[in-house]
């Protein structure tokens, strides 16, 4: 058993407190925001309603996990824990602050970890007296819910942390994948295409959004399709997202973000939860029923597919993470119906290159540039697996 003091009272900080709570770990959540913290005690009291009504734990179960959850407005409260986990707003500055502030308070053993998504965590680590003891743990959202965790050491983390990490976040039932410290990791950077070349195709006029979401879902099998996934995850997390991994790739093309997002964002539309995104919320508001123009459909599948194929692939050329963690992160971080390393197997690595050639040789745009991986496996005649 460890004890672990969370950062940040929000639905991710309360989320990775039950993760580790209802695993036999004591839970320090801290928050200067009383009223965060009361609604974070308030919304896994109903939680766990729920959870003893499924009979998944006793009601004695139940108390007890949440009585492992000390919920404070004081940073010393932390002076014995062994492991930090900081959420809170995605703020470089503001996480740094938090980082040297904390580091005066636990002990000289103690663990510091950023749940940023995006951020570098050398960046953050910088701010430390210790360095060598940060890291990145990336959960998901809901935490509770979802099982990939991204474990991210920076350049200054200490030899053997990461697998200390890993080990740890298996202990708590998740699945962890170890990547380099880069933009967006290894989730928030693959996924880009599944968005940006959706929007692509959509302001080319080559088909509307329902046809684009039926062409991902209908054959890809994809649970969502581009468009209402945008629209779920909200164009003011989304937009942001893309546009952080842009600027911190020195604006390789690749990443660029579209205008067509940019104006919802600019205009509050931010999807389900405005009301209005790429799809209209509003009761009684109606939607057009898409293409079944077979050939459309796979050409529309088809260019995203690669697109995705080609970013996965280049991430395994460049040692951001292994076949395994990379195919892993996909299928369980944004719940893809296979890892793209091996569906390029199986759609075949000679047409993933066609495709991509075709491609760049239509619009001479780097977007479309073939990682070198994919060349060299052709050579050798080799496959990702």
């Amino acid at each position: 058993m460890k004890k672990i003091g969370i950062i940040g009272g929000g639905a991710m900080g309360s989320g990775i407190a039950q993760v580790f709570a209802q695993t036999g770990n004591t839970v320090v959540l801290y928050d200067t925001n009383q009223e965060a913290l009361d609604r974070s005690k308030q919304n896994l009291a109903k939680t766990f309603e729920k959870l003893v009504a499924k009979e998944k734990y006793t009601a004695e179960k139940a108390q007890e996990i949440q009585n492992s959850i000390e919920y404070v407005g004081s940073l010393e409260a932390f002076a014995d824990i062994d492991l930090m986990i900081e959420a809170i707003i995605e703020n470089l500055e503001i996480k740094k602050s938090v980082f040297k502030q904390v580091e005066e308070i636990v002990s000289e053993t103690c663990i510091l970890a950023s749940n940023t998504s995006s951020l570098s965590i050398a960046s953050i680590a910088s701010a430390c007296s210790k360095p060598e003891r940060v890291i990145g743990i990336h959960f998901f959202n809901p935490a509770p819910l979802m099982a990939l965790v991204e474990v991210i050491p920076a350049v200054q983390t200490r030899d053997g942390l990461a697998e200390e990490i890993r080990t740890l976040i298996q202990s708590v039932g998740k699945l962890p994948v170890i990547t380099k410290d880069t933009p967006g990791f290894i989730v928030n950077r693959v996924a880009r295409p599944f968005y940006g070349e959706a929007i692509r195709i959509l302001e080319e006029g080559m088909a509307n959004v329902e046809t684009i979401d039926f062409a991902m879902t209908s054959l890809g099998g994809f649970r969502m399709g581009p468009f209402e996934l945008m629209d779920f995850i909200g164009h003011d997390v989304n937009y942001r997202v893309t546009e952080s991994v842009f600027e911190s790739f020195f604006y390789d093309p690749k990443f660029k973000p579209s205008f067509s997002q940019k104006r919802l964002f600019e205009a509050g539309f931010y999807g389900r939860k405005s009301g209005r995104g790429f799809y209209n919320y509003a009761e009684g508001a109606e939607r057009k029923s898409p293409s079944q123009n077979q050939v459309l459909l796979e050409k529309i599948y088809k260019r995203i597919l690669v697109m995705l194929i080609n970013e996965a692939a280049d991430a395994l050329f460049l040692n951001i993470a292994n076949r395994e963690d990379l195919d892993t992160a996909m299928t369980k971080g944004v719940n893809y119906p296979k890892g793209l390393l091996k569906w390029a197997d199986e759609y075949g690595i000679e047409n993933v290159k066609n495709d991509l050639d075709e491609l760049y040789h239509y619009y001479h745009e780097d977007r479309y540039r073939l990682s070198p991986i994919i060349r060299n496996m052709i050579k050798e005649n080799k496959t990702f697996y």
